[in-house]
């Protein structure tokens, strides 16, 4: 079995999310983690001691360029909840910067109806 990996693949989970959270369902401090936040590495340097397996496969994960949170979960293979609640550790620790998604203005693009009808059009063509 690869060390990078979180499960057997055979077998399926190898610790429950609980385990790897230690118990926290939501991220400490006050970070907003939104599906589309996007996580950027701080520091270049190899984690500290403080930084158990799981939150260094995420950082590793990070320092390959900044992401938004819902592929980091899919990469890493771990539940949205789990590494959300890793990320708030990584952040308080001071490792990574949480930035909000950007929003479109009230009336830009997305608000377009002629766009939107587009967009439903070529979703049924797939």
């Amino acid at each position: 079995m690869s060390d990078e990996h979180w499960y057997e693949d055979e077998t399926g989970p190898m610790v429950r999310p609980y385990t790897v959270t230690r118990g926290r369902t939501r991220p400490s401090g006050a970070h907003a983690i939104d599906l589309m936040s996007r996580v950027t590495a701080l520091d270049a340097d190899a984690p500290g001691p403080d930084v158990d397996h799981a939150r260094a496969a995420l950082l590793d994960l990070i320092r390959r360029g900044p992401r938004p949170v819902v592929e980091l979960a899919a990469d890493a293979d771990l539940p949205l909840t789990v590494v959300r609640v890793l990320l708030g550790d990584l952040a308080e620790a001071g490792l990574i910067r949480i930035d909000e998604p950007r929003r479109l203005p009230a009336g830009g693009p997305s608000a377009d109806p002629g766009l939107l009808r587009e967009i439903v059009a070529r979703l049924r063509e797939i």
